[in-house]
């Protein structure tokens, strides 16, 4: 790596977890002495598919496909989601060897025996491309065009986000080390976690039991300088962020293991009391998306009604 080198970073995110952005962000860069770049890529104008089986899954899906550009077309670049927490160096990652390829993902799934235990967890885990290593100059991604071919029906929103089947598969390296994307999994190895399950995210839940390591990111935060607890706050007021939160800033690192469970389920009451719903515009947009499906089916299939 050059001496000089920027480690570009781009994130995607909403505006309800920007503050987890900056949490990210604070992780990354007390954990290397290279100079990092972290660029939340939030209110990307971009179109919308005709089938709403193909709408982004979040504000910001399709915003990877964007990186390339947002780069110049230049140089090498990160892609992470918001709703991660970093522990190792970033120079591992940035300095993974391409070799031939131009995007580099996660090699593996580890820990589900576990992480599938846990509350909130999907019926199955799957490898994710929400850690890229991305070679900017060699790949002449478009988000116009791409929206373009999911309306040709060229490939499905699936192929797309899980498969990335815009890329042949000899451009794809599988080497990105699970720790490097650890989903919903902490211990000493760890690289990076990924709180993916977002009904759990520390942010949100007293029920993510890796929310004591996020929850020390936000007190160096506050030690530091980088934040300050209005901040919180306001996130707090917004909505974005549970209104226990602070209970757990505050008093979770003392309190006894064996009375954890009564000071989570306080925090739940008080989340309850205070009319707090985790993520509500992220499944406002859900349920629209739902009901957008169901009226082109309706429109489009109309046999497939009638069987149904």
């Amino acid at each position: 790596m050059l001496h000089d080198e920027v480690i570009r970073v781009y994130v995607g995110t909403d505006r309800s977890q920007l503050l987890a952005v900056s949490v990210l962000e604070h992780s990354i860069k007390r954990h290397t002495t290279a100079q990092v770049e972290v660029i939340p890529m939030i209110d990307m104008d971009y179109p919308i598919p005709k089938n709403p089986k193909n709408w982004q899954r979040t504000g910001f899906s399709f915003s990877r496909f964007n990186i390339p550009k947002l780069a110049g077309y230049k140089g090498k670049a990160i892609y992470m989601d918001a709703d991660m927490q970093v522990f190792k160096d970033i120079r591992e990652l940035w300095e993974l060897p391409f070799n031939g390829n131009k995007v580099l993902i996660q090699q593996d799934l580890k820990h589900t025996d576990i992480t599938m235990k846990k509350d909130n967890s999907p019926v199955k885990r799957i490898k994710q491309c929400s850690v890229m290593l991305l070679d900017c100059e060699n790949l002449h991604w478009n988000v116009n065009s791409i929206v373009q071919e999911l309306d040709e029906e060229k490939y499905s929103y699936q192929q797309l986000m899980a498969d990335l089947c815009i890329l042949s598969e000899e451009e794809i390296g599988y080497t990105i080390p699970f720790e490097w994307n650890s989903l919903e999994y902490y211990d000493e190895n760890t690289c990076l976690i990924h709180y993916t399950d977002m009904g759990t995210q520390p942010w949100v839940s007293t029920r993510n039991p890796n929310g004591s390591v996020w929850f020390q990111e936000i007190r160096d935060m506050l030690a530091d300088g980088s934040l300050r607890l209005t901040d919180l706050k306001k996130e707090i007021d917004f909505g974005y962020f549970r209104p226990s939160l602070i209970r757990d800033i505050r008093y979770g690192k003392v309190v006894p293991k064996f009375l954890l469970g009564l000071f989570n389920r306080k925090n739940t009451a008080l989340d309850k009391l205070k009319g707090y719903a985790p993520h509500k515009s992220v499944y406002q947009e859900k349920r629209k998306r739902i009901n957008a499906v169901r009226e082109y089916e309706k429109l489009n299939c109309p046999d497939a009604q009638e069987m149904g």
